[in-house]
C-alpha cells in the first residue's frame, strides 16, 4: 500500500510538474515576458544558508544555479504530489472544484513559501499580472494532480 501510493503520487507529480511547466512556458511565449530568476536565487541562498558552495564562477556557476533552480522546482512539484497521493482518501470526498484548489494552493505555497522567507519576493508588491502568472500554471498542477489521482487511484 505504502509503495502503491508512493509510485502513484510520484507519477502524478511528475505529470503535474509538465502541467505547470507547460502552463508557465505558454504564458512566457505569449506575453513575452523572461523566466523567472527566484528558483535560482532561492538555491543559492539556500546553499549559502547551508554552509555549501556552488562550484564554478561567471558563467559555469550561473549555468549550474540555472540548471539547479528548476530542479528545486521539480522536486517540490513531485513532494506535493507524493503528498497529495497519500491524502487521496480524503481528497476524494472533496468536491473537485475544491480539492483542485486545494492542490494547487499546496503546489503554490511550496513553491513560493520559501521565495518569500529567503526574501526574494514579497507577494504584496506583486502586480495582477504577477499574481495571473502563478495562479493559472499552479490551478493547471492542481487540476492535472486531481485527474493523475483519479485515474491512478481508481
Amino acid at each position: 500500500m505504502f509503495l502503491s501510493r508512493l509510485g502513484h503520487g510520484l507519477a502524478a507529480g511528475a505529470a503535474r510538474v509538465t502541467a505547470l511547466n507547460a502552463i508557465t512556458y505558454l504564458d512566457m511565449a505569449v506575453r513575452s515576458r523572461p523566466s523567472s530568476g527566484s528558483p535560482s536565487q532561492a538555491v543559492e541562498r539556500l546553499a549559502r544558508k547551508a554552509g555549501v558552495e556552488i562550484p564554478g564562477e561567471g558563467d559555469d556557476r550561473g549555468n549550474r544555479l540555472a540548471g539547479l533552480g528548476p530542479l528545486a522546482g521539480i522536486v517540490t512539484g513531485a513532494a506535493v504530489g507524493v503528498a497529495a497521493a497519500f491524502a487521496w482518501p480524503v481528497l476524494d470526498r472533496v468536491p473537485a472544484p475544491a480539492a483542485v484548489t486545494l492542490l494547487g494552493i499546496l503546489a503554490m505555497a511550496g513553491s513560493d513559501g520559501p521565495l518569500v522567507a529567503l526574501g526574494i519576493t514579497a507577494p504584496r508588491d506583486w502586480a495582477a499580472a504577477d499574481w495571473a502568472s502563478d495562479i493559472a500554471p499552479h490551478l493547471g498542477y492542481g487540476a492535472v494532480a486531481y485527474a493523475a489521482l483519479s485515474v491512478l487511484e481508481a
